[in-house]
């Protein structure tokens, strides 16, 4: 399955030209049942990259775009009354699906933003006290632009907090670029499903139980520690931060077909995983520098 999965990095490459490290950990993300926030500038393939995903596994997407006056009920459904049986019935909004792209999410309220927190939590909405369970798996895939952009709002650390993981597509390389001007890029439309979900539960499985050692369990534990040691400058990575570094290092162990983690699969996805936990999804520059100051202050080798 794992070399199925490095099919996909290829296959998806061919899309998003130049971008097998974001790739790599974006299929780490869904790996590990995560949710993943894409923060950057528009017109990089963030989209194509949400939609790429869903069609990779052959799961139902759906995109929301997020505005000023979207309303909660806009993205969890709400109960209609139906004439015919005159009693309320549950209308479904968008967000039962599988892949939801909540494109541009820090351009709604507060409010708004608050109506993915229960559904990326615990994979249900609930709507006037009932419960709807949301179709599994379900991945929010998030766009969000710069704070100093207006009309945004900024996420707030529970929402962040929720993600699994952070990416940055960035410019390609010139070389990358030149094939994308050149017309060699795949197009979307043309990408089959050539995994099942059914694959992806079994990937999820298999990479959640690879073994991690105890001295592995304590280099986590360390890195976490020395993030609370100077916490007025950054908060403090949380106990749900370390529960995802484990869940993200086991998934990138499994896309490398290791069969147990090692801190250089803790190290590759660290930045992801903690930058936004770090910045409140403001600022990199200095989280970034922070990040490789705990990297190299917490010694590895045991």
């Amino acid at each position: 399955m794992a070399n199925c999965l490095h099919d996909a990095v290829g296959n998806l490459g061919n899309i998003l030209l130049g971008k097998e490290y974001q790739i790599r950990l974006a299929l780490a993300c869904i790996v590990a049942r995560g949710h993943l926030l894409l923060d950057d500038l528009p017109g990089v393939g963030k989209t194509t990259l949400a939609e790429a995903l869903a069609r990779c596994f052959g799961l139902e997407f759906r995109r929301i775009h997020f505005t000023s006056d979207l309303l909660p009920a806009d993205i969890t459904g709400l109960n209609v009354l139906d004439p015919t049986l005159g009693q309320f019935r549950f209308q479904r909004g968008p967000i039962f699906t599988q892949v939801l792209l909540a494109d541009e999410i820090n351009r709604a309220s507060p409010r708004t933003q608050s109506a993915l927190l229960e559904a990326m939590a615990n994979g249900r909405v609930s709507v006037d006290g009932i419960s709807h369970e949301l179709p599994e798996p379900f991945v929010v895939i998030a766009s969000q632009n710069g704070l100093e952009q207006s009309g945004t709002y900024p996420l707030p650390e529970s929402q962040l907090d929720r993600f699994l993981m952070r990416l940055s597509l960035g410019f390609p390389d010139r070389q990358a670029e030149s094939d994308l001007l050149e017309g060699k890029q795949s197009l979307l439309s043309a990408l089959d499903s050539f995994l099942s979900p059914a694959q992806l539960f079994h990937a999820q499985k298999v990479a959640s139980q690879l073994p991690a050692t105890k001295p592995l369990i304590a280099y986590v534990l360390d890195l976490l520690a020395a993030s609370r040691l100077n916490s007025s400058s950054y908060p403090p990575l949380s106990p749900r931060a370390g529960l995802a570094l484990m869940a993200a290092a086991r998934s990138w162990a499994y896309l490398e077909s290791a069969t147990y983690v090692t801190p250089e699969h803790v190290q590759a996805v660290f930045p992801a995983v903690a930058q936004h936990r770090f910045d409140s999804g403001r600022s990199r520059s200095n989280s970034s520098e922070h990040i490789a100051a705990l990297l190299a202050q917490v010694d590895a080798i045991r």
